[in-house]
């Protein structure tokens, strides 16, 4: 395999390639590089490469002459590959498509980018390796040339070491041991001292699964499961971030369709479906939040049907769902409850289908690492300026670049769950 690499610091790849099995594959002949010095096409006798920003701003641009007199050296069936921030994420799969190609380039940008007008000059594939800041996209290119590079036939020392690494099975790798069998009273597991080859595969398929679970459970969604592994998985204790998430569904003060406040009647589909959701992702509870009393009451027979009487017999699983659920008469008792359970006051999230709030559902879910969170949904035409007043901060909408945000209460709470917890709940 060939890499082209287009570069104003060349000699940035020099150390990097010339050790390790980086170096071997190039003394094997399994890989080769050609350096690509925009600078050798500049125009002027100061060879430079870069100018002002039209508009104006910080920072200069990379010109759009010498990356493209460098560009059009390249063979026309190479693949040509854009270092950029708002590439497509390099992932292992990406690894796997590019290593079967016989030419790669690489176009390192510097300075505050590249002028946009190359990517309509060229066939190029803009590639992120991430969502931070780099100086250049050099780094980035010696990330994707040895990612690429293991998987060229030749290059591991051998091929079980490549099959059994993190991503390549979907799972972050099992951790690894060698002598001295103790090290500062830190013994190896015993398992692996056994001999037994079937139990020592079935321990590093637990701890792939487990440190998976634990630092990466997105990954799972992509993995094929055997039903021994998800009991594995049930049976493991993490981090519950859902028992910090609350939520409140208020039928006192909201509006009608007329923008006046008012009180709305208990929907039994809400008492249901939202004491489900409660129980399926393990939140710390829901409140329904009512000042009327002929409601509450009705509310605590409709329960207690579930609970301790015949539908609680019956359906067993309703149950379950249903005693995550409070009666209380205003959100503030439901604020204080949950200030009483946990010794801290929670951060009121209010939900809003009108108003365009600015809190995404991942800055919730880190809030959750810290502190009890109440999510707060209203019935009728929504919460009343008096509550929403009261909110640390409004959720964005669910649909909120749609012209039509209409969703009932109960599946706007299903989707806002899922969205804020995803993986991470127990």
């Amino acid at each position: 395999m060939h890499f082209y690499i287009l570069s104003i610091f060349p000699e940035f790849f020099q150390s990097p390639l010339s050790c390790g099995l980086l170096a071997r594959a190039q003394d094997k002949g399994l890989i080769d590089f050609s350096f690509i010095n925009p600078r050798d096409f500049a125009e002027d006798r100061h060879k430079t490469v870069d100018d002002r920003p039209y508009g104006g701003g910080p920072g200069m641009v990379m010109l759009l002459k010498p990356l493209s007199r460098a560009i059009e050296t390249l063979p026309g069936t190479c693949r040509k590959i854009l270092l950029s921030p708002k590439g497509k994420p390099f992932n292992q799969d990406m690894a796997k498509n590019l290593a079967l190609e016989k030419e790669i380039a690489f176009i390192c940008g510097r300075y505050e980018g590249i002028d946009a007008r190359i990517e309509n000059l060229y066939d190029l594939e803009p590639v992120s390796v991430g969502d931070f800041v780099l100086n250049g996209g050099e780094v980035a290119a010696l990330c994707m040339i040895e990612a690429i590079s293991r998987l060229v036939p030749g290059f591991m020392g051998k091929e079980e070491s490549f099959t059994e690494e993190s991503f390549v099975a979907g799972l972050l790798e099992y951790p690894h041991y060698t002598r001295p069998e103790v090290f500062q009273g830190k013994k190896v597991p015993d398992v692996l001292l056994s001999g037994n080859h079937k139990e020592i595969a079935l321990w590093r398929r637990r701890k792939a699964l487990e440190d998976t679970l634990n630092l990466r459970p997105e990954l799972l969604d992509k993995v094929k499961l055997s039903d021994l592994d998800i009991n594995f998985l049930k049976g493991l204790e993490r981090v519950h971030l859902g028992r910090n998430l609350y939520l409140a569904l208020v039928h006192y003060p909201v509006l009608n369709k007329n923008g006046q406040i008012g009180t709305t009647s208990l929907t039994n589909l809400d008492i249901h479906d939202i004491g489900r959701v409660s129980r399926t992702f393990g939140l710390g509870g829901y409140y329904i939040c009512t000042p009327l009393k002929d409601q509450q009451q009705l509310a605590a027979r409709l329960i207690k049907h579930w609970i301790s009487g015949p539908g609680g017999k019956a359906n067993p699983d309703r149950a379950k769902a249903l005693e995550t659920i409070v009666i209380c008469s205003y959100l503030q008792d439901a604020v204080s409850d949950i200030a009483q359970k946990t010794g801290r006051q929670p951060k009121i999230i209010v939900t809003s289908a009108r108003e365009t709030g600015q809190l995404a559902c991942d800055e919730v879910r880190e809030l959750l690492g810290r502190e009890p969170v109440l999510l707060v949904f209203g019935t009728g035409s929504g919460l009343s300026p008096e509550v929403m007043k009261k909110a640390h901060a409004t959720l964005r909408p669910i649909a909120y670049l749609s012209d039509y945000n209409h969703l009932s209460v109960r599946s706007a709470a299903s989707i806002y769950v899922d969205r804020i917890l995803g993986d991470y709940f127990a």
